[in-house]
């Protein structure tokens, strides 16, 4: 492509909130993000994809609490475990930044100051639900009620997911806390606003004219909130808040909406910190000989008040670059329903890499999404019938069946006469250019599996395999026909190279050389040398299926909100409800035989902190750590943890070790102690015991 047609792209998707795990719902839209950026630099485009975790809130405050750990120390772990989820899935972010970034809060304190240049920001006493059990301020996420608008039960304090409407917390009716289920009171507290209805005029006409949005979706703007006076947006919440605090209102943190936002500028910014250039460079508005760079948002369709108008209405005040368009999809259902954990469909994304290849599930969400905002759902039964016609039966069968022909003499030194099917999918591909550019992949799936079709016919036509029995005579029609073959599967891996990277690179191997840019599928190769065949992709089996239910179900704790976008939707953490409590572990264990309190008195129980943790690289099961009692008082003891726990998560995390254990002496060193942790049937790890928030290193157990 030339240089001259080459567009300048930043493509973001919803930041994971780091209060949970990445679960298939969240992949539809980090898949379906990876595949546009993908494409855009297959084409030629320079093209930067950054995302970050969303790290702030009380979500993260309350459980970092429960966890007896810093918010720090629960957000590192958490990036972690986020960062290897994304790279199972072959999710490759350019950058991926995090909200308590020191970058984001100089941007924070940046774009406050131009709301209060603009006049936007006001001050206010607000009556908010408080919860006198737990102690704190309720964030909306940890409010639930009936919806004020439609009488819908069970709805969060913000939002309603049955109607759409957006409110205050007071509103709900029946309201309860999500943290001690009883009723909040109601106490005042002094906010901070931004008076989002001076912009009314702007995004009237932002959200209907600018081409960034869905029709659909302004028209269900206009319906929902721009025919009648915006309302002020709380942009403050008070101490107890783990965030930023507001340089000039000491006492007061902005929402974790606020700044959750503007990390798409930090991360931009700290892109170019590694790569040179400058954040206007992306975000500013352009001029005559530099023209603005296209910004591109994915987000699920629940977040859409927030990114269509709280957003815009803050780079608008700004002077930032808006939005060359907000890409909204829907949620994902299981088996045609909303995943759930009873019935074994609340699916991590960790727990599907156990069991099956990531890039099955991205064919698959591929071909189902259209780029509109419908749900989709994840029918099992369907994922395996489609991949297993598709990708095994039509794409990797192609070359499987020919290949090894070739291993010997390489492709044909001219392209042979194939009736004009090369160049038939080769014209096909600025239709699939489109379907992908309009992130409508389901219609180029089936471009790109109609191909396959015409490929798979020409070879069942030819039967290379009764050539290859012919004897020498039949050895160059063999020749030929195994090219053809081979050329038509390589055509097919430059198309679904957006979908299946890795698949483009076993291609790659196998003949041509890595894939590089869009263009290679429409000359096919002549006279290379062709590679020992590998196996490229297996097929879907039942018992694979039923391993990944059955690993879903064994999940008896899970801190992962049920479903919708990842960014500012976690729930507390969850434990084992009863049913769950089958008895298996207790069997499979029996008690041991009864001890006197004297007998117990003997074992000193006490509060410890992780202070360091490490891995023992010649020992299979243990960690080494560093833990302190309180004070000047460590030891270093030996657990048999590894495997289960990442030692980077462990930091500071508080645990109950046997203090008086008499040291033991091992291969690998001293051992002053022993972590007490839980295991057995019934569970797939070990299980760390922690003392309840408040408790210090020190304090014995009674």
């Amino acid at each position: 492509m030339a240089a001259s047609s080459a567009r300048r792209i930043l493509v973001t998707s919803a930041l994971p909130y780091a209060n949970g795990h990445i679960h298939l719902g969240h992949l539809v839209e980090y898949i379906q993000t990876d595949i546009f950026v993908r494409f855009q630099k297959l084409r030629g485009h320079r093209c930067i994809y950054l995302c970050a975790d969303d790290t702030h809130g009380t979500a993260i405050m309350i459980r970092a609490r429960a966890e007896g750990r810093s918010e720090q120390a629960l957000i590192a772990a958490m990036r972690e475990a986020h960062c290897n989820d994304f790279a199972g899935f072959r999710v490759a972010f350019d950058h991926y930044g995090s909200t308590d970034s020191p970058e984001n809060r100089r941007l924070c304190g940046m774009i406050w100051q131009r709301l209060r240049d603009r006049g936007l920001v006001v001050s206010r006493g607000v009556e908010q639900l408080y919860d006198a059990t737990a102690g704190v301020f309720l964030a909306d996420r940890f409010v639930k009620g009936t919806c004020p608008k439609c009488g819908a039960a069970d709805q969060y304090g913000d939002s309603c997911e049955k109607c759409g409407a957006a409110y205050a917390p007071g509103d709900l009716r029946d309201p309860a806390s999500t943290l001690s289920g009883t009723r909040p009171e109601i106490r005042s507290a002094e906010h901070l606003f931004v008076t989002l209805e001076q912009m009314h005029g702007f995004l009237a006409t932002w959200t209907r004219e600018s081409g960034a949005l869905d029709p659909r979706i302004a028209n269900y703007l206009a319906g929902h909130f721009l025919g009648e006076e915006l309302r002020d947006w709380d942009v403050s919440r008070p101490a107890p808040y783990f965030g930023f605090e507001i340089p000039d209102a000491p006492g007061h943190f902005w929402y974790v909406w606020f700044d959750a936002p503007i990390g798409y500028l930090a991360a931009t910014s700290e892109w170019c910190a590694a790569h040179g250039g400058t954040l206007d460079d992306w975000w500013g508005r352009g001029g005559t000989n530099t023209p603005a760079a296209e910004i591109h948002h994915f987000i699920g369709k629940d977040i859409t008040y927030f990114h269509t108008l709280f957003w815009p209405a803050m780079l608008e005040a700004a002077g930032l670059a808006l939005p060359t368009k907000v890409r909204i999809h829907g949620f994902l259902t299981v088996n045609g329903e909303k995943m759930s954990k009873s019935r074994g469909t609340f699916l991590l994304a960790r727990t599907y890499l156990d069991h099956l290849d990531p890039g099955m599930l991205r064919y698959f969400y591929a071909a189902k999404l259209s780029g509109g905002i419908d749900d989709i759902d994840l029918d099992l039964d369907e994922f395996a019938t489609k991949v297993n016609a598709d990708l095994v039966g039509k794409v990797v069968n192609l070359a499987s069946r020919t290949a090894r022909w070739l291993e010997a003499t390489g492709l044909a030194a001219a392209y042979p006469d194939d009736g004009g099917l090369f160049a038939r999918a080769a014209a096909d591909g600025a239709e699939i250019a489109a379907a992908y550019e309009d992130c409508d992949t389901a219609r180029a799936m089936r471009a790109i599996m109609a191909a396959a079709d015409r490929a798979n016919a020409y070879v069942d036509a030819e039967q290379p395999w009764k050539l290859a029995k012919a004897g020498p005579d039949a050895a160059a029609k063999l020749r030929d026909v195994a090219s053809v073959a081979l050329n038509l599967f390589r055509q097919l891996a430059v198309y679904l190279a957006p979908v299946l990277p890795t698949l483009a690179e076993q291609a790659g191997a196998l003949v041509g050389g890595p894939i590089r840019v869009w263009d290679e599928s429409q000359t096919p190769l002549v006279g290379l040398p062709v590679a020992a065949f590998q196996p490229l992709m297996n097929r879907v089996e039942k018992t694979q299926l039923e391993a990944l239910l059955a690993a879903a179900r064994a999940e008896t704790v899970t801190d992962t909100p049920p479903q919708g976008a990842p960014q500012m939707d976690a729930t507390p953490p969850t434990t084992a409800t009863a049913t769950e409590d089958s008895g298996a572990a207790l069997a499979a264990e029996p008690l041991a035989a009864q001890c006197t309190i004297d007998d117990f008195a003997k074992v000193d129980l006490r509060v410890a902190r992780i202070l360091a943790a490490e891995e023992v690289p010649e020992a299979k099961k243990l960690l080494k750590l560093t833990i302190s009692l309180g004070g000047d008082a460590t030891r270093t003891v030996f657990a048999g943890i590894k495997g289960f726990h990442e030692p980077a998560a462990l930091v500071g995390r508080l645990v109950v070790v046997v203090a008086n254990l008499a040291p033991r002496q091992m291969k690998f060193g001293l051992s002053e102690g022993m972590v007490v942790a839980a295991s057995g049937a019934g569970g797939p790890g070990v299980y760390l015991l922690a003392p309840d928030a408040g408790a210090l290193p020190g304090m014995r157990l009674h």
